[in-house]
């Protein structure tokens, strides 16, 4: 089947996303991306592939999800200036008909640049951070918090599409339209890591 194919939906399953006590990021997010598609499952026809995704912002020892207020918002953004974090998105896919799961993690290195405090005020009360992990967007056209991004930009933004291809093929799904040059041509964006994730090794 081509994914020119398909019929898409969404779905927000109930996940409990508390992180284990020293669970790795990378591990974190791969087990809710897992959890998501396992309880999307449970509802969804056995005619559609189920795909789930997890994205945590780590800092060192600090894994920034969602802020829940304003001022944790300012917070996480005057942590991560100034210098490189990695953003970690673990992604799945089940084949309800077999019950088939297989997932993958793309970890991605994310310069940020030397933001004013005025800049972090502003972009906050644009209200656009309370649903990023991290408290931003690299995608917003105001704020634009990441400069001189060399790894894969659609990850950053919550769904890593290579990593997905790279499942879905395993799975016996190819795409009918190359999905790496549209995800380029839709970002604006040269990736440089895409081949190498085809080619099945840890970039991102």
């Amino acid at each position: 089947m081509g994914l020119g194919e398909w019929t898409w939906s969404t779905y927000v399953p109930r996940v409990d996303e508390t992180r284990l006590p020293g669970e790795p990021p990378r591990e974190y997010v791969v087990r809710l991306a897992r959890a998501k598609v396992r309880a999307a499952g449970e509802v969804a026809s056995q005619q559609y592939y189920v795909v789930g995704a997890d994205t945590a912002v780590a800092d060192a020892d600090l894994v920034f999800g969602k802020p829940p207020d304003a001022a944790a918002a300012v917070r996480m953004l005057q942590q991560l200036r100034g210098h490189a974090h990695q953003v970690h998105t673990g992604i799945a896919v089940l084949d309800p008909a077999s019950g088939r799961l297989l997932s993958d993690v793309c970890t991605t290195d994310v310069p940020m640049r030397e933001y004013d405090d005025g800049e972090i005020d502003e972009y906050v009360r644009s209200g656009d951070p309370f649903d990023k992990a991290g408290a931003y967007a690299i995608q917003h056209a105001g704020f634009r918090p990441v400069q001189g991004l060399h790894g894969c930009y659609a990850s950053v933004m919550g769904l890593p599409l290579c990593h997905l291809l790279r499942l879905l093929t395993r799975l016996e799904v190819e795409p009918q339209s190359d999905l790496p040059s549209r995800c380029q041509t839709h970002l604006k964006y040269t990736c440089p890591v895409s081949s190498a994730i085809l080619r099945g090794e840890q970039a991102g």
